[in-house]
């Protein structure tokens, strides 16, 4: 089963998201910050990352640039979902290693497409 990192400082949005995903049979982990999640990840083995940007402790740009130097999550497929809309911001998400961009609140439908395109499920 696949597991999927949400990490938001938001818990409605992580609950958002968490809903979306269990319809899929996806197996959820929750962070509030991008700390929080590098410590989660260490230990377990995670399919795909959703990212907020604006998150307390270690933003998500912080977060996606750690987690890229990390050997076995090098190419582990990240989304960032956030509040910013500004181009620069796509920019700066894409510049650190995220492989796609999207504004919230994502439309179910569309979360469900990406999943299932990147985790084959």
């Amino acid at each position: 089963m696949a597991t999927v990192m949400v990490i938001d400082d938001s818990k409605t949005v992580r609950s958002y998201h968490k809903s979306i995903l269990n319809e899929l049979g996806i197996d959820v982990v929750e962070a509030e910050n991008g700390m929080e999640a590098l410590e989660r990840s260490l230990d377990r083995e995670i399919g795909l990352y959703l990212v907020d940007v604006n998150m307390p402790v270690m933003d998500g740009y912080s977060f996606v640039a750690e987690v890229r130097k990390q050997p076995r999550s090098q190419v582990t497929p990240v989304i960032m979902i956030t509040t910013q809309h500004e181009e620069v911001d796509r920019t700066e998400a894409y510049k650190v290693g995220a492989n796609l961009f999207e504004t919230k609140p994502i439309r179910p439908e569309r979360l469900k497409a990406y999943v299932r395109l990147l985790l084959n499920v």
